[in-house]
């Protein structure tokens, strides 16, 4: 078996070599090290132009759950099954995140950190718990995990998605007759969508503007959905209390942009729900190891849906 392997990462070979460790009976090239002999499989994250050129893989493999990227590549292989990274240690990280936005705004920690820039002493009244209203937007793995988490805590948990989703404990909203129903009472809005055309830019006025007045966002699906000159406008008119941002159109956010100054936002760099890489290759190993056994795979994407 023979695999090409490519990451748009500092420390590619690192990456390689905990593969190679999983999977000693296969044969590795790192791009762009590697010639033009043929491959069974690719192992790819972010892979530049020319990567697909002239190469045909029985199956491509994508170091993370997003796949946005690979799909946008003219050059991609049509036929070829292409296999996501599940989880992998991601699902336990973003209940963190959430958890920690959640408690943090249910408390008012973005208020008192206001006050302590101003020497400003002030003692304000916690929210109560089974009044705050959390809606997960986008309820694929991650987004079922952190429902569930957050269910688990106390909140009142809501669930949107494309397709019907059955949560026990959570309240689920679908398609686009159930999105102003699942925006309505939501106070605190999360979105966890993947990236397609129909979610570009799905975080804009319209949207949010049927969240209840005081709501709070947190954005840690793709940077690309968020319409950022709305979003000010929302928090500058007292719409929106306050967003918790993970994800940028641009990355990393330029030093100049207005969300850094923003006394309503807070910038994380894109660290939700990070990659731990060694989880990660065992992980591919295995799914390489099962397609190449002829056995099915999890984890397949639905190129029409664009996840």
């Amino acid at each position: 078996m023979k695999v090409l392997f490519q990451s748009a990462d500092a420390d590619a070979q690192a990456s390689l070599d905990l593969l190679a460790r999983q999977l000693p009976q296969a044969h590795f090239d790192l791009w762009p090290q590697a010639g033009g002999e043929a491959h069974d499989v690719a192992v790819c994250w972010k892979p530049p132009p020319g990567f697909f050129r002239g190469r045909r893989f029985r199956a491509i493999f994508n170091m993370g759950a997003g796949v946005d990227a690979l799909l946008q590549d003219p050059e991609l292989p049509a036929a070829t099954p292409i296999f996501r990274l599940e989880d992998a240690g991601m699902a336990e990280q973003m209940e963190e995140y959430v958890a920690w936005a959640a408690l943090g705004y249910l408390r008012n920690m973005d208020v008192y950190v206001r006050q302590q820039e101003r020497a400003e002493w002030k003692q304000l009244d916690p929210r109560p718990r089974e009044n705050f209203s959390i809606g997960i937007m986008g309820l694929g793995l991650l987004g079922q995990r952190v429902a569930r988490y957050l269910h688990a805590m106390g909140f009142p948990v809501r669930g949107w998605n494309r397709s019907e989703r059955g949560i026990d404990g959570v309240t689920c909203y679908a398609g686009e007759a159930g999105l102003s129903k699942f925006l309505t009472d939501t106070q605190m809005l999360v979105c966890m969508l993947p990236l397609t055309p129909e979610t570009q830019g799905v975080l804009n006025a319209a949207l949010l503007a049927q969240l209840p007045r005081g709501a709070y966002l947190v954005s840690i699906g793709r940077g690309l959905q968020l319409v950022e000159a709305d979003l000010l406008d929302m928090l500058d008119s007292g719409h929106l209390a306050g967003a918790l941002l993970d994800v940028m159109p641009q990355e990393p956010l330029p030093a100049d942009h207005a969300f850094w100054r923003h006394p309503l936002i807070t910038v994380t760099p894109h660290i939700s729900a990070q990659t731990l890489m060694e989880a990660s290759m065992r992980q591919i190993a295995e799914k390489i190891d099962a397609f190449m056994r002829g056995e099915s795979v999890s984890g397949l994407i639905d190129r029409n849906k664009g996840y």
